[in-house]
């Protein structure tokens, strides 16, 4: 059961009481996470006081869930004794990422301080690129021989696992650390202790490159419901894994990353509180300013057409109209897209499909909104049927454009490389913006010549 704000409470007032014996009892049979939650609600000069409370296998594991702040503030008040010992207790890939965030000066300590087979791990793994299944995944697993028994592999989990990241699944590989296949723990309770690995093994593993990019592997553990994915070179030689725990990290990430370029936003490294005004304004700028330039456009449409709503000034009260409705209909089919891209559920091969199918969508869409669009503005300005034709006409347009568009831009921008999200709902409707003035403008003027 997680931790309520009551707990939360009275654990700070045993802190602010200086109760330290109830409150290390009370830690000690808490959860790791709830904690660090803990912590990062005490002033600095407490956290240290509280975590030096906390026994020494279950305050490794507090600090792995600590925020970096907290973590260099926690490190540049501890021994080098102290330090080697969180070092050494901390799963590979935690300290990597720590590593990968403190400053320079920290991280040369904790280096110099760490076992020469600490540090060489950790260096190998920061050669991996950001972002890819070598940078995320850990050297802690279980390997067994195709040639053990089910007695001796019993045998060996006892003497190794305890800190391993999983005992569940075990990986197999030969002499060269060759992926051979891989066993679950119930696999080997249930066949006979003489029964031999190779036989009950599973040698059809799904596994990643230590080059893949995380979100593909992050597909894969929703595509295949696993636990844990083994991550090999390119000679098959298994050289970590990747758990569902630190998968479930990267989608937060991604699904963040993608929600702030659907927002024309830079990503942020950091959460909105512990990011800066001039990060955050940095992060924003360039896209305004992008989208601002671009909306030059509308503005030079309008002034191309001027005379057209010169002569008629109702055409103006109509343009917001046009210009949200569009824009909100592309967004409708560019958030699908871009979401079914996401999750791999379309591929750059479904274009055509995709665009059949939005063409569909956005004619029933836009026959219903200017059918309705008709009846109402004509109640609304009676005598001026004709103005109110061309603005249906136009919406109806524009509906099928925009939805076309939306579909279409995300599965380009994958084409070309990009973040199918870079065309989400600014990008789009600043596009969407400008073909709607040229649709109904270009309507508005041949139609008011018949008319007139």
């Amino acid at each position: 059961m997680s931790m309520t704000e009551e707990s939360k409470d009275r654990l700070i007032d045993l802190v602010n009481a200086r109760e330290l014996k109830t409150l290390k009892q009370e830690l000690s049979d808490m959860n790791e996470v709830d904690i660090a939650e803990l912590l990062g609600d005490l002033p600095p000069e407490r956290v240290l006081v509280i975590f030096r409370l906390l026994p020494k296998d279950l305050s490794s594991e507090v600090f792995a869930c600590l925020e970096i702040e907290e973590q260099q503030h926690i490190i540049n008040s501890i021994s080098d004794r102290e330090l080697v010992r969180i070092i050494e207790d901390l799963a590979i890939d935690d300290a990597v990422d720590m590593v990968e965030e403190l400053p320079a000066s920290v991280v040369k300590r904790i280096l110099k301080n760490a076992t020469p087979e600490t540090r060489t791990l950790i260096n190998q793994y920061l050669q991996y690129p950001d972002n890819s299944a070598g940078s995320i995944m850990t050297a802690e697993y279980v390997a067994l021989r195709p040639s053990m028994t089910v007695e001796e592999s019993f045998a060996y989990i006892r003497a190794n696992g305890v800190d391993k990241e999983t005992i569940y699944t075990c990986y197999v590989i030969n002499e060269s650390r060759k992926l051979e296949g891989v066993v679950t723990l119930k696999d080997l309770l249930m066949h006979p202790y003489e029964t031999v690995v190779r036989d009950i093994m599973d040698d059809d593993v799904i596994c990643a490159l230590t080059t893949d990019d995380q979100e593909a592997v992050a597909l894969d553990f929703s595509k295949y419901d696993l636990l844990a994915l083994p991550v090999v070179d390119r000679e098959r030689r298994l050289v970590g894994i990747v758990t569902v725990d630190d998968i479930v990290d990267v989608m937060e990430q991604e699904a963040t990353e993608d929600f702030e370029k659907m927002a024309a936003m830079v990503p942020s490294e950091k959460s909105y509180l512990k990011t800066g005004v001039l990060t955050l304004a940095k992060n924003r700028i360039v896209w305004l300013l992008v989208l601002m330039v671009s909306s030059t456009i509308s503005g030079m449409i309008l002034n191309h057409y001027e005379t057209t709503f010169a002569a008629l000034p109702l055409l103006v009260s109509f343009i917001p109209t046009l210009m949200d409705t569009g824009g909100n209909s592309g967004s409708q089919a560019s958030t699908m897209v871009i979401r079914g891209l996401a999750v791999d559920d379309l591929s750059l091969n479904d274009l055509g499909r995709v665009i059949w199918k939005e063409l569909r969508v956005g004619t029933l869409c836009g026959a219903l909104l200017a059918s309705i669009n008709f009846v109402v503005r004509s109640i609304q300005f009676p005598g001026n049927t004709g103005v109110i034709a061309v603005v249906s006409i136009s919406m109806f347009i524009t509906v099928v454009l925009a939805k076309t568009l939306g579909a279409t831009l995300p599965m380009l921008a994958k084409r070309l490389k990009l973040d199918p999200a870079l065309m989400a709902s600014p990008m789009l409707t600043t596009i969407v913006d400008a073909c709607s003035m040229v649709i109904y403008f270009s309507l508005a003027s041949h139609m008011l010549r018949i008319v007139g």
